[in-house]
Formats: C-alpha cells, sequence, structure tokens
C-alpha cells in the first residue's frame, strides 16, 4: 500500500470537508436561525476561519502529493481528483443538511462525466 496516496487523499478529503463547511455552512446556520442577522462582514470572517483550518490539509496534500516532490500524482491529477472529492463532499453535505435540495438524473450525468475526467487526467499518454 503507497502511503502517500493514503495520506494525499485523506488530507484532500479532510480539506474539503472543512472548505465545504466555510462556503456552505453558513447558509446552513442562517437556515436554522443561527445567523439570519450576521452583517456579511461576520459571514466572511466565519467562514475564512473554517477556510483557514481547511489550508492545514490541503497544502500538505498538495505537497505529499506533488510528484515534484516525490508524491504520486502531477499537478493535473491532483487538480482532477480534489475536484472529484469536492463534488463528492458536497454532495453528501447536501444531502444530509439541506433536506430540501434533490439530486436529479442530469447530477448523476455529472458525477459520471467528472470520474471519466479522472480516468482520462491518469491515462498514460506517451
Amino acid at each position: 500500500m503507497n502511503w502517500t496516496i493514503i495520506a494525499t487523499l485523506a488530507l484532500l478529503i479532510v480539506s474539503n470537508i472543512l472548505m465545504t463547511f466555510a462556503w456552505y455552512g453558513h447558509l446552513k446556520l442562517q437556515q436554522e436561525g443561527v445567523s439570519t442577522h450576521w452583517p456579511l462582514i461576520v459571514v466572511i470572517l466565519f467562514s475564512w476561519g473554517i477556510a483557514l483550518f481547511e489550508y492545514f490539509f490541503m497544502v500538505p496534500a498538495n505537497r505529499i502529493g506533488y510528484s515534484g516532490n516525490g508524491g504520486p500524482f502531477s499537478l493535473m491529477q491532483l487538480k482532477v481528483l480534489q475536484e472529484v472529492i469536492t463534488l463528492a463532499v458536497f454532495t453528501i453535505f447536501v444531502t444530509l443538511f439541506f433536506k430540501n435540495e434533490q439530486l436529479h438524473w442530469n447530477h448523476f450525468v455529472a458525477f459520471f462525466l467528472l470520474i471519466a475526467a479522472v480516468y482520462f487526467a491518469f491515462l498514460k499518454v506517451d
């Protein structure tokens, strides 16, 4: 088992969980009435506070995973992986916390196309 791959993926997953909460968590707080009257600057600072911790995972993930640093992934592969992880984390987040949002067939087609993007990003081209 390649621990560099596992560490990179684990760090990317944690990073994306935190970033999803930074980007969309305030909407759930608003929906629950917690942040309804917060000024926009407070919402931004709240999100930045979460995003700061996200960087503690994203930066090491990219450092560890990047082939230029001895990792297993090219920059393009890291980016495509990050986007697919972002979509997966976001889908779980929306499903759990926003019951009024629904998945439709076109979302599943989009997911399939992103998985195809991962395939093509990892395809060996000589």
